[in-house]
């Protein structure tokens, strides 16, 4: 579900974005749901090392560089986009879990 916020960016966060959006032929918004949840996948990565992901950081890599090129339909680079979103979203919820049993 997709929920609407203001949020508030640097001007050149918000050029990187265009420029995403731009070349890869996406919205404003999808480009920074794509890039907020490749840094939720490395950070995650990052304070747990234990966490396994269902896919390696090498083939979320690999899709990205498909996900650019003009080969790839829409189809193909919103079946990637799932996979990032739901691979980011396993790992902020074990994040979000591991946050809760250190503040208890």
């Amino acid at each position: 579900m997709l929920k609407r916020h203001q949020v508030l960016l640097e001007d050149w966060q918000v050029e990187y974005m265009k420029a995403i959006a731009k070349f890869y032929d996406i919205s404003l918004s999808e480009s920074l749901r794509m890039l907020i949840s490749l840094g939720t996948l490395n950070i995650v990565n990052m304070v747990n090392p234990e966490y396994k992901m269902g896919v390696s950081l090498k083939e979320i890599e690999q899709g990205i560089k498909r996900f650019g090129t003009p080969s790839s339909t829409r189809d193909k680079k919103f079946t990637d986009l799932s996979q990032l979103y739901f691979e980011a979203r396993k790992a902020a919820d074990y994040r979000i879990n591991k946050l809760k049993t250190k503040s208890k």
